[in-house]
Formats: structure tokens, sequence, C-alpha cells
């Protein structure tokens, strides 16, 4: 997984809570990044549906849709997110040996279905979760 994900979740819970227009500029200060990154992820939100733009000296980012539906799902589906992968892939195919020729086929439907628990645990999250999780955990300090 990408830190895309972290730097999506995290602006998009920061609308939330904002509630008004808001610029990569305090976006990225807010995430702790530069603010060509946000506005990488927000152009892929939005072209996704679940932000808008502003455009102009008071412009920036809202969200258009309900935080109480916006799902962690949603948000890795625009960003093509991949939780769990690879890079390097063990075994040589053209091996005779059963253990060296099968383990990366093996192993990538592995990271298949893994990805897909994911997905579906990440349909169960929302936006409005995550920020009910910050304000229980600033009570209990």
């Amino acid at each position: 997984m990408t830190s895309e994900f972290a730097v999506a979740v995290h602006g998009l819970v920061y609308l939330d809570q904002r509630k008004i227009t808001t610029s990569s500029e305090e976006l990225a200060s807010n995430v702790c990044t530069n603010p060509a990154r946000v506005r990488k992820v927000m152009a892929k939100l939005k072209k996704a549906g679940i932000i808008a733009t502003k455009e102009g000296l008071e412009g920036g980012y809202h969200l258009i849709g309900d935080p109480d539906t916006i799902s962690l799902k949603q948000i890795s589906d625009a960003l093509d997110v991949a939780f769990v992968s690879s890079s390097w892939k063990s075994g040589d195919e053209n091996n005779p040996c059963m253990v060296a020729s099968g383990m990366a086929g093996v192993m990538d439907e592995i990271y298949g279905e893994l990805n897909e628990l994911c997905r579906e645990r990440m349909e169960q999250i929302t936006i409005k979760d995550i920020r009910e999780k910050l304000i229980r955990s600033r009570l209990i300090i």
C-alpha cells in the first residue's frame, strides 16, 4: 500500500471536520506533507466524485459525499490501492522444481485473497467512523 491512502483518509476526515472549502496548502500543513502531493491525491478523489473543487482566491476542496457513507473502500478504489503486494517474486517458473516454479503464482493468489478481505473490511469503515474514533481518543486523554 502506498502512503496516498493515508493522505486521502486524513484529508477527507479533515475536510469533514472543517466543513468548509480548504486549500491544498492548509490540507498539506495538517497532513504534514507538501501541497503538490495533496493535489495529486485530491485529483483522484475528485475524479471518483468524493470531493469537489472551487477555483479562485478562496478555492480548494470540499466533501460532496456524505461522510456517513464514504467508505474506505471507495477511497482505495479511487486511488487503485493494493493493500497487500510484493514487488519481488521468489523462484523461477522455468525451474523444474515444483516449489521454485509454483511459489510466485501461489503467493500472488494469497495476496489477491488478502486484498479482497481488506476491501471487504474497508467497505464497513466510513469517514464518519474515523472522525468518531478521533473524537473518542481525545476524550480518553
